[in-house]
């Protein structure tokens, strides 16, 4: 058990009905990416003895889409949005004085991840745990816009999931 926090909203009554151990699951995947990047020194080893927040909604497409138009342009669902604190200039400062650093939010959307993992013929739970690691990485800072920062994150992604016995989410 780590001194980290997962905040768990629940903006959808399909993410219970579907998983019976969802809180437990998304925690430890947390707990395990959280301990990770700090580890391996991506710039955040000053943050060792901190306690990391993460606030995790689970919603559903129509919230999404609402957001995603709203912060990103797009009037379309997607299957997770992060909305990371450590963007603002002034996060840095802060976290640094603070024994406690708020990383930002993740949602995830129901629906979309329901007919991805139809769609790739993988299961649900591995599904989301490859977007709750995305997301996580996002708030971190990683990005994926240019082939190099993608190739990095998607490496990361592949180590921390295959913790959990999930294959890499980028073979064919």
């Amino acid at each position: 058990m780590s001194n980290h926090k997962l905040e768990l909203v629940w903006e959808d009554e399909r993410w219970k009905k579907n998983f019976a151990d969802l809180a437990e699951w998304a925690t430890d995947i947390f707990d395990k990416a959280v301990a990770f990047v700090i580890k391996e020194d991506f710039g955040f080893s000053t943050w060792k003895n901190k306690k990391i927040i993460i606030n995790l909604a689970f919603s559903n497409d129509a919230h999404v889409q609402k957001l995603n138009a709203e912060f990103r342009g797009k009037d379309a669902p997607t299957n997770v949005l992060s909305f990371a604190n450590i963007d603002d200039d002034a996060f840095c400062k802060l976290a640094d004085v603070s024994d406690e650093v708020e990383l930002g939010d993740i949602i995830v959307a129901w629906e979309t991840l329901e007919k991805e993992a139809k769609e790739k013929g993988i299961e649900l739970k591995n599904h989301f745990a490859h977007l709750l690691v995305h997301g996580i990485l996002h708030l971190f800072g990683f990005d994926h816009m240019y082939d190099e920062e993608a190739e990095e994150m998607e490496a990361i992604e592949i180590i921390l999931l295959k913790q959990f016995d999930i294959n890499n989410p980028y073979e064919e």
